[in-house]
């Protein structure tokens, strides 16, 4: 054989190779699945939602809920002038911590 056949089957044999194991990298065949989209065929409990009276609980219809109107009137006393108090720190500890400033090397 010549050089040049030999060289045109290399790369044909090559070529086959790389498609079939590329063909290998897809996805959809290890979700053992046969539809759409990956979210498709949900439709039982798409149905049991459609056809519910009433999704919400029993508590979310208490239209009376506790509240201190007093205060709830001064806060909003003080935003509106403006006169609103840092917020506190949130952590647990009572020891205040300083930053550590790495010296400055040159």
């Amino acid at each position: 054989m010549r050089r040049s056949e030999l060289l045109r089957r290399a790369t044909l044999l090559v070529a086959l190779a790389a498609a079939a194991l590329t063909g290998a990298c897809t996805d959809m065949y290890l979700d053992r699945r046969d539809s759409v989209s990956f979210g498709a065929g949900d439709a039982p409990a798409a149905n049991a939602v459609t056809h519910m009276v009433d999704p919400w609980p029993v508590v979310a219809g208490n239209r009376n809920i506790a509240f201190d109107g007093e205060r709830m009137q001064a806060a909003a006393e003080r935003y509106r002038t403006g006169k609103t108090t840092p917020l506190a720190g949130t952590g647990t500890s009572s020891v205040q911590y300083a930053p550590v400033v790495a010296p400055v090397s040159k």
